[in-house]
C-alpha cells in the first residue's frame, strides 16, 4: 500500500483517514433508504427506479429517479420488469358493432369510457380466468371477477360489479375486443339495460384495447408469481389486494402524471367542487 500511495501521490495519512472513516449513513439517508425498501416491497419487487422515485416523493421525501437508482444499487434491489412485447396488428373491422373508441384513450372524466378484457392465471392444477373493467380516465380497475370458465357470466359479473360500485352511471361507453363473451346476446342485453354504448376493437388488434392489455401485463409482471398460485382462493385474494391496494392506492401511473388512480380521481372531483 505504501508503494501505491507513492505512485499516485497520496499521503499515507490521507489514505488511512479515508480507510478508517465512518461509513454509517446519516439519519436522513437511513430514512430515505428505508422508504426505498418499503416502496420496493410494496410493489412485490417489481418497481424500478422511476416508480420508486415517484412513490417516495408522494410519501413526502423528494427523490429523483437517478438518486433512486443509486439507492437501489446500494441496497441490492432489482426490478423484475421484462422487455417490451411486439404485438400483431390486424385491419378487419367488426361488421355489426363499430370501433367507437378508435384508440381515443384520453378521456375527460370518470365513468365516460370503460374497457374490458379477460386473461388467465395458473391456480395449482388448472387455469383460472380474470375479467376486468378499467375506467380509462384514471386507468382504475372498477370491476373484476374470477372464474374457472371464461364464459359470458364471467364478463357480466365484472361489468355488474363495476356498474354498482360506481353508482350506476348512464351513458358509459364500454369497449372490448371481439371475444365471444362480449359479442354474445346476453352481454349485449346487459349493456342495453345499463344504458351503455358498446364499442369493439378490430379483429385481432390488441392495440385497440391497449390500456387493458397493459394492465394485465402490469399485474402479471409486478404481482403474479412466476409459477402461479397454489389454489384459486389464493389467486383471487392476491389479485384483489393488487387492484384495491397496490395498483389503485400506491402505484404511480404515467397516464395520471405520476399519481395512483385513486389520487387522480380524487384530484378531479376536488377540482369539480372548486369550479362549482
Amino acid at each position: 500500500m505504501q508503494r501505491l500511495c507513492q505512485v499516485f501521490g497520496v499521503h499515507r495519512s490521507s489514505y488511512r483517514a479515508w480507510r478508517d472513516r465512518d461509513r454509517t449513513p446519516c439519519k436522513a439517508e437511513q430514512k430515505l433508504q428505508e422508504q426505498v425498501v418499503e416502496a420496493h416491497e410494496a410493489s412485490n419487487g417489481s418497481a424500478g427506479a422511476r416508480t420508486i422515485a415517484s412513490m417516495v416523493t408522494q410519501a413526502g421525501i423528494p427523490l429523483s429517479r437517478y438518486r433512486a437508482s443509486r439507492r437501489m444499487k446500494q441496497l441490492g434491489l432489482v426490478s423484475t420488469q421484462p422487455p417490451s412485447h411486439a404485438y400483431k396488428k390486424a385491419d378487419q373491422p367488426h361488421l355489426d358493432i363499430p370501433n367507437l373508441l378508435d384508440r381515443e384513450f384520453d378521456v375527460e372524466k370518470p365513468n365516460q369510457v370503460w374497457t374490458g378484457d379477460i386473461s388467465y392465471l395458473w391456480t395449482g392444477s388448472r387455469w383460472a380466468y380474470l375479467a376486468v373493467v378499467i375506467d380509462l380516465f384514471s386507468r382504475k380497475p372498477v370491476g373484476w371477477a374470477m372464474s374457472l370458465s371464461p364464459n359470458t357470466d364471467l364478463v357480466k359479473k365484472a361489468l355488474t360489479i363495476a356498474y354498482e360500485s360506481r353508482g350506476k352511471p348512464s351513458g358509459v361507453m364500454f369497449h372490448s375486443d371481439q371475444g365471444c363473451q362480449y359479442t354474445s346476446l346476453n352481454f349485449r342485453q346487459l349493456l342495453w339495460s345499463y344504458q351503455m354504448k358498446q364499442s369493439l376493437s378490430r379483429r385481432g388488434n390488441c392495440w385497440d384495447n391497449a390500456p387493458t392489455e397493459r394492465f394485465f401485463r402490469s399485474l402479471k409482471t409486478e404481482w403474479v408469481p412466476e409459477i402461479g398460485y397454489p389454489c384459486f382462493a389464493s389467486a383471487k385474494q392476491s389479485v384483489t389486494d393488487y387492484m384495491i391496494g397496490y395498483y389503485s392506492v400506491l402505484r404511480p401511473h404515467k397516464h395520471n402524471g405520476g399519481l395512483p388512480p385513486n389520487a387522480a380521481e380524487q384530484a378531479y372531483w376536488e377540482a369539480q367542487k372548486t369550479v362549482a
